[in-house]
């Protein structure tokens, strides 16, 4: 289970407190042996010099008592001949060493700072464990780190109290969010937040007004398509009860005529519906590869050649050159069939449907011409509305053909545009796609 924020923040803020007390407790123990060093060296040499005022003969006594872990200075004489005259710890081990000045000197008890010095015709010696300097260091960091390591609870406390007052705006929005029914999409209130969480509202805002847009537009979609649904459902029904009625055999195969026609133009508006629905939803489930339009042009072609051949169409490639774009094939291949789809339908007997595939500079084109009534430029951008038929049009399409090929090709980063095919008239519909990027080397 991830630990939340207020959690993760409290252990790495109070850690690095932690840390920084300890790196603090090391370097005041560092800087006091330093100066308990140099304050134990001058305090060597003043005792090592206090011995000029005093008889160096024989008014000095050697101790008997055990030495251990109370010796802290350590004091010896010799004479001119190098005699040992005094020593004040006889059992301390100590190596005799006799060097001017400072030293260091190792013994089985440890290392000793020991400091020497010629004072008339003798030489006096005094020296000390640097265990007993390194005691005093740790006690004086001991006294200095205490009272930081004594306030870390305090401080891991009013970490904990900080970043929740400082997390309450988040756990406020997500209250606000919680709260919120299905329906509700109205943008999420920015007053009195931080600015670290107003990208966060920002994008949820955003968010909102996308989920809003296709809402409204399902909603749409669904009243449309009810209604679309509705007027072919009752003449299926109508039609159906002429044919149950009929008593003569004639007027039942004109009525079971009607029928069929009935329930093929009922089964295209719902082909077409579940065609718009898929492609609606084609970037989030269908990764893009590289399609060649040309050949998908010469399938479509021969696919739909029977039906122009039914309806005294001629239906041919124009212009084909070996052109490749980045998409979907199955949503390419509905786009172009839709448009050829409706232009055989669309152009009368006898008459030309021609489809070309080439290159438009640094874009990929794909034209479907015919040479049918064309839609005036008025209406141009109305056609591409669902469900959108001109006005006295007679037709057994669905409305929805070029909204289709619209939203494929606005999925595909396309343009499409509608343009007249020539001086004798007809429709030309212009696609234009990114081309597919090369190959890496």
């Amino acid at each position: 289970m991830t630990p939340s924020i207020r959690r993760r923040l409290l252990v790495w803020l109070l850690g690095s407190a932690t840390l920084a007390v300890a790196a603090g407790a090391v370097s005041t123990y560092l800087v006091a042996r330093k100066e308990a060093n140099q304050l134990a060296d001058y305090q060597l040499q003043q005792m090592a010099l206090s011995f000029r005022d005093h008889a160096l003969a024989s008014g000095l006594i050697p101790h008997e008592d055990e030495d251990g872990p109370g010796l802290e200075v350590l004091v010896q004489i010799w004479n001119q001949e190098g005699v040992r005259l005094y020593m004040s710890h006889p059992r301390s081990g100590i190596p005799d060493r006799a060097q001017l000045g400072f030293a260091d000197v190792a013994s089985r008890q440890g290392r000793w700072r020991v400091y020497s010095v010629q004072v008339r015709d003798h030489v006096i010696q005094v020296a000390q464990p640097y265990s007993v300097r390194n005691r005093i260091a740790a006690s004086v960091a001991l006294r200095t780190a205490w009272p930081l390591a004594a306030v870390l609870p305090l401080l891991g406390l009013l970490i904990w109290f900080t970043v929740g007052r400082g997390l309450s705006p988040l756990e406020r929005l997500a209250r606000d969010v919680g709260r919120r029914s299905p329906d509700a999409l109205e943008p999420l209130p920015q007053h009195g937040l931080p600015k670290e969480v107003r990208p966060l509202v920002q994008s949820l805002n955003d968010l909102l007004q996308r989920l809003e847009r296709a809402l409204h537009t399902q909603r749409a979609f669904v009243a449309d398509a009810a209604h679309e649904l509705r007027t072919p459902l009752t003449a299926l029904r109508l039609q159906a009860q002429v044919a149950e009625r009929a008593s003569d055999p004639a007027e039942r195969g004109e009525a079971l005529g009607n029928l069929k026609q009935g329930v093929e133009r009922a089964s295209h508006l719902v082909q077409q519906l579940l065609t718009l629905a898929r492609a609606e939803d084609l970037p989030a489930k269908i990764a893009p590869a590289a399609v060649r339009l040309d050949e998908l042009a010469r399938d479509v072609v021969a696919e739909y050649t029977p039906l122009a051949q039914t309806r005294g169409v001629d239906l041919g490639l124009a212009r084909i050159e070996a052109v490749t774009v980045a998409g979907a094939a199955a949503g390419l291949r509905t786009l172009l069939s839709n448009l050829v789809d409706n232009a055989v339908r669309y152009t009368p007997s006898p008459g030309r449907v021609d489809v070309a595939a080439f290159h438009d500079g640094a874009l990929a084109a794909l034209e479907v011409s015919d040479s049918g009534p064309g839609i005036p430029p008025e209406e141009r951008t109305r056609v591409f509305d669902r469900f959108y038929r001109r006005a006295g049009e007679i037709s057994d399409g669905s409305g929805l053909g070029l909204a289709i090929v619209k939203q494929i090709v606005e999925h595909h980063g396309g343009t499409i545009a509608l343009e007249d095919a020539g001086s004798a008239g007809g429709l030309k519909v212009a696609v234009r796609l990114p081309l597919a990027a090369p190959p890496a080397p």
